[in-house]
């Protein structure tokens, strides 16, 4: 089954710290305030709003009509959006400790997407769907605010720079980003207006990478690892010496 065989995945080399909003230090690619969350997102609905209730009633009827098979996908992915979810899609070849180069690229392409989200948390501050409604509760809190969602917008960063490095794959990737922040509302951590959010912030940080040099100087080298690495995996191996004549 697809979860099982991501959790293998991360046991076998491929997995990278998931996005995490208490990502600590500075920016790599993005600069000071670029994008900032604070201009380019609206704020949140208002607590009292009729906008808040319809807000949460969509989140009380996904949690409450979704499949078993999104609650177990919504169960794994908990710990934050990672890459370990993203290679079945792009094939077996992708193992971070073949890929040095790609690793650290992502390490910092999720860090200053991670500080750029935990800035519009902390001004924002939204209490979570559980928090408002306490039967939506799980037993299993999360300390960061609800908006926007650190799940969409690392999922949705993930899946649009990789969409850079296999165009061909784009359609596949960007609708995986998109589950990584969905399943969030399917155990009523986040609103859908959060889920939104967090793609539109995704958008603007690529947009910011995509005009630094030094992003495009890595990423060039990130592709061109990935395709060594690529090439190498798809030779046929040798024939035995000792093969009967």
């Amino acid at each position: 089954m697809k979860r099982i065989i991501l959790l293998v995945a991360a046991l076998a080399g491929l997995f990278l710290a998931p996005a995490s909003l208490r990502a600590a230090g500075t920016n790599y690619y993005l600069g000071t305030g670029q994008p900032d969350p604070l201009v380019l997102l609206m704020p949140p609905p208002l607590p009292d709003s009729s906008e808040q209730v319809g807000d949460l009633a969509e989140v009380r009827y996904v949690h409450t009509h979704h499949t078993t098979n999104e609650e177990a996908a919504a169960d794994a992915e908990r710990k934050g959006a990672s890459l370990v979810f993203f290679k079945p899609l792009i094939g077996d070849f992708f193992q971070l400790d073949q890929l040095p180069k790609t690793k650290a690229f992502f390490q910092h392409v999720i860090g200053d997407a991670a500080r750029t989200v935990n800035l519009a948390k902390e001004h924002w501050k939204r209490k979570r769907p559980y928090v408002v409604d306490p039967s939506l509760d799980d037993g299993r809190p999360v300390k960061e605010f609800s908006y926007p969602s650190g799940h969409s917008a690392g999922g949705m960063t993930y899946a649009l720079v990789l969409a850079e490095i296999f165009p061909d794959k784009r359609d596949a990737l960007i609708a995986e980003g998109r589950d990584l922040g969905w399943h969030r509302v399917v155990i009523a951590k986040h609103y859908p207006t959060d889920v939104f959010a967090g793609c539109v912030l995704a958008q603007a940080v690529l947009r910011e990478f995509k005009a630094n040099p030094n992003f495009q100087r890595d990423l060039a080298e990130v592709k061109a690892e990935i395709a060594a690495v690529q090439s190498n995996w798809r030779k046929p191996s040798p024939p035995s010496s000792g093969a009967s004549k």
